[in-house]
């Protein structure tokens, strides 16, 4: 595992998504106080945020990027739990003095947040505004577990696949994503990597998915994915 830490990096008060993350509610002064502790961390693909049972010292905010949240199953297989996408923060078992509770890894290149727990802690004796917010991100959380049952974890195969696209475009405006391995979306939705493939390359011939010039990502078409999502 190598990851590019860059200590004490995090610029609260310039950070772009600061109104959508974890210090929403803090003044710019409340951001000055805190931003040194808050290391930021490039990760590649494939690189390992954190491991299930890794004593849990800090929270994290995404800041771009994809990163799985995985469990593994008794006979060693995977099964991923929960997308990270930006403005999303994980960790907050922390919180309750817990260890971790799965595998924080990456699936696209990704820039992170390492918030340490003796600095949330402060700021929540210090600030009501940020004790809201934990509970708003905990109910996201929550919110986004229950959707991952009911949209990822039933229907055909095809429905599901149409409802992880719809979810991966989700916020964007072009309609673009930039798609993952097969067997990582396989596992997300509890079908075989040659089921994920098969379904992907029948998407792109029917013209749910389409190619974009000159780049890795692909267009979804909403319409023809919300009629396979509603099979």
């Amino acid at each position: 595992m190598s990851k590019t830490l860059l200590p004490g990096g995090s610029d609260c008060v310039s950070c772009s998504i600061r109104k959508s993350v974890l210090f929403a509610g803090l003044e710019i002064s409340d951001c000055e106080s805190i931003h040194r502790p808050i290391d930021d961390i490039a990760l590649a693909p494939h690189e390992v945020l954190y491991r299930a049972g890794d004593p849990a010292q800090a929270v994290f905010t995404i800041r771009s990027g994809l990163l799985k949240l995985v469990q593994y199953l008794p006979d060693g297989r995977q099964r991923i739990v929960r997308l990270l996408r930006a403005t999303d923060v994980t960790g907050l078992e922390s919180l309750l003095g817990q260890p971790y509770q799965h595998d924080a890894i990456v699936l696209q290149q990704s820039e992170v947040c390492r918030i340490p727990l003796e600095v949330i802690q402060r700021l929540d004796r210090d600030n009501p505004k940020l004790r809201k917010e934990l509970m708003v991100r905990w109910q996201r959380a929550l919110d986004e577990a229950d959707a991952w049952l009911t949209q990822l974890a039933t229907g055909s195969a095809r429905a599901r696949m149409a409802r992880l696209l719809q979810r991966l475009v989700s916020g964007r405006e072009d309609g673009s994503c930039e798609l993952f391995g097969r067997e990582d979306m396989g596992s997300m939705l509890g079908i075989t990597t040659e089921t994920a493939s098969r379904i992907i390359a029948e998407f792109k011939r029917s013209g749910a998915l389409q190619e974009i010039p000159g780049s890795v990502s692909l267009r979804c078409d909403n319409t023809t994915l919300n009629k396979i999502a509603a099979d």
